[in-house]
């Protein structure tokens, strides 16, 4: 059996610190072939080389396996050009100081690129979507001394619910992450069967829902508010909310087991009506992220939405009625944006009361999409273009600053209006300052019917 030090090298905070749960899931799954792991988390090491060094010196792993979260910011309007990547690179250099052991990458923003990042960051190997079975192959083929290809797939074929590992826990990070943003993330199934113009999830995970078992879901919930107290969790499922209904069962199988916790998702806004919402808010549920992505009726069918702006008015109504918080993500300058769908658009959000609205400028290209390849097919970028630096989809038929414009002045004065996304950080991190902790953006809204009425009618005033 081998030594196996896994290491996140994510230390962004945007929009929140969020758990290294893939590097749980995979070193469970280690563990349970009988490997020995040791997981590091460099944001919770207070970003330092030397601790790394030290770690790494002691515990004279036979592979290094690192986990690399994101690529970018995906704001246009601040962009990251190669900070994360360029940090991943040192920090290989940092591994390769100290150890002669293999270097392995994964994650789901090595997935999205993996010829591309592997030469440019400097790993040995790259396993490119599910790591648990992929990873104990590899690491059984080295010890044997054969061959292996430098990219491996994880995915095919894909595990099923019962093959998916409860996390490995740390203690100490799981404390960590309770004090710095008061949540724990949660993963009930993997896959998207949607096909969104602009998104990874289903190449990253497949296109169809794969659930975990239900019971083994509620277990794990359980175990973590028994041993460490987490009593709020936020589920990284693509789409909570699937047709089948399965959602619905962990619910369910919440309220009959007693387990009372918090917890937010990110939902579809279509498919749910008051008794579904109901149901949720009784087993926990505290605020949605919903993907609305567009504003208008041409913009939501160019980005392949199943559901019409009406959907979302109604939608939104029926959270108010619940009053769950709902926070909505639109992005502007996408597939058929004009001046004339940016004005129904804005129009449009003044409709949705009571709720937040994260606005994005331009869409953020990566391989595989649907996005990537319209903007072949437009000119706007060459098929074989290296995209590791961000790239960003406008529409050829809108001004960009004209529309950043049109949408800062749509936007002006209310705290419930987030652009450009940098003022989301902001003001998370101020509200962090003041000891709140969690999503946050569900502090903004308020079910209080007096002070709804209020803020109504200066609206109506203008």
């Amino acid at each position: 059996m081998s030594k196996v030090f896994f290491f996140s090298s994510n230390v962004s905070c945007e929009p929140y610190p969020v758990y290294p749960l893939g590097m749980a899931m995979v070193a469970s799954a280690l563990l349970s072939e009988g490997h020995q792991v040791r997981q590091m988390d460099f944001l919770a090491e207070h970003r330092s080389d030397e601790r790394l060094r030290q770690a790494i010196a002691e515990f004279s792993p036979d592979v290094v396996a690192i986990s690399l979260r994101n690529i970018d910011n995906l704001d246009s309007l601040r962009p990251d050009e190669d900070r994360y990547l360029a940090a991943d690179k040192h920090l290989v250099q940092v591994i390769r100081a100290v150890t002669t052991a293999p270097i392995v990458l994964g994650g789901p923003a090595f997935s999205l690129m993996p010829d591309e990042i592997l030469r440019y960051v400097d790993g040995d190997y790259g396993i490119v979507g599910e790591g648990e079975r992929v990873l104990c192959t590899l690491i059984h083929t080295l010890s044997e001394g054969g061959a292996i290809p430098r990219i491996m797939n994880g995915s095919s074929p894909a595990l099923n619910g019962t093959e998916m590992y409860s996390p490995l826990w740390e203690k100490d990070l799981v404390h960590f992450y309770l004090e710095k943003s008061g949540m724990i993330n949660l993963q009930t199934k993997r896959g998207c069967p949607y096909d969104c113009l602009y998104c990874t999830y289903p190449s990253l995970e497949g296109r169809r829902f794969r659930p975990r078992e239900t019971e083994a879901v509620i277990d794990d919930i359980d175990g973590m508010k028994r041993a460490y107290g987490v009593d709020t969790f936020y589920f990284t499922d693509s789409v909570f909310n699937d047709r089948e209904g399965l959602y619905l069962e962990v619910a369910e199988r919440l309220i009959s087991r007693g387990i009372d916790i918090r917890w937010a998702a990110f939902f579809s806004p279509n498919g749910l009506g008051s008794k579904e919402l109901a149901l949720l808010k009784r087993s926990g549920l505290y605020a949605m992220e919903v993907g609305t992505d567009a504003a208008s009726e041409v913009t939501l069918r160019e980005l392949r939405k199943r559901f019409s702006f009406d959907e979302v008015i109604e939608f939104n109504r029926l959270c108010n009625a619940q009053e769950i918080p709902t926070a909505h993500f639109i992005l502007f300058g996408g597939p058929g944006e004009t001046g004339e769908t940016l004005t129904e658009g804005l129009a449009n959000l003044q409709r949705l009361e009571n709720c937040v609205v994260f606005a994005f400028s331009g869409i953020r290209i990566l391989p595989g999409t649907g996005i990537h390849r319209r903007a072949v097919r437009e000119g706007i970028l060459q098929e074989k273009a290296p995209l590791l630096k961000p790239v960003f989809y406008f529409s050829p038929l809108i001004h960009r600053e004209a529309m950043n414009q049109m949408i800062r002045k749509a936007f002006k004065g209310r705290r419930d209006r987030i652009f450009p996304p940098s003022e989301a950080h902001l003001r998370i991190a101020a509200m962090n300052r003041f000891g709140y902790r969690g999503i946050i953006w569900d502090k903004l809204i308020s079910f209080d019917p007096d002070r709804a009425a209020a803020v109504s009618a200066r609206r109506r005033r203008g």
